[in-house]
C-alpha cells in the first residue's frame, strides 16, 4: 500500500521568475550602461590623439555597441519559457467570414 499516496509538488518563492517591472528595469540599465560605453569610445575616438589601431578600436566600439545593446535590451527574461501559440484547428468546410462575399 506504498502507492497510495502521490507525490506532490512542492513550489518555493525561489522558483518564481522577477516581475515584469522588474525584468524591464534591469534591461533598461543594461542597455544604459552599454549606451554609455559607447558614447565614452566615440568621445576617446575623437578627442585623444592615439595611434590608428587604439583609435579604430574605439570606432569600432561606438559602432557596434548599439547593436549590442539592442539585442540585449530585446532579450526577455532568462527564467521564462518561451511563448506558445495555440491555433485551433480550422474548419475547412468553412469559408471565414472576412472572405465571405455579399449576397452569399
Amino acid at each position: 500500500m506504498k502507492g497510495w499516496r502521490r507525490k506532490r509538488d512542492v513550489h518555493q518563492v525561489t522558483d518564481a521568475r522577477p516581475s515584469l517591472s522588474a525584468d524591464i528595469q534591469r534591461r533598461e540599465i543594461s542597455y544604459l550602461i552599454k549606451m554609455g560605453v559607447r558614447t565614452i569610445c566615440l568621445i576617446l575616438a575623437v578627442v585623444l590623439p592615439l595611434p590608428w589601431p587604439y583609435r579604430l578600436l574605439f570606432i569600432a566600439g561606438a559602432v557596434f555597441l548599439p547593436y549590442i545593446a539592442v539585442i540585449g535590451a530585446n532579450e526577455r527574461g532568462r527564467d521564462a519559457p518561451p511563448p506558445t501559440f495555440h491555433s485551433p484547428e480550422a474548419n475547412q468546410t468553412e469559408i471565414p467570414r472576412h472572405r465571405r462575399e455579399i449576397g452569399s
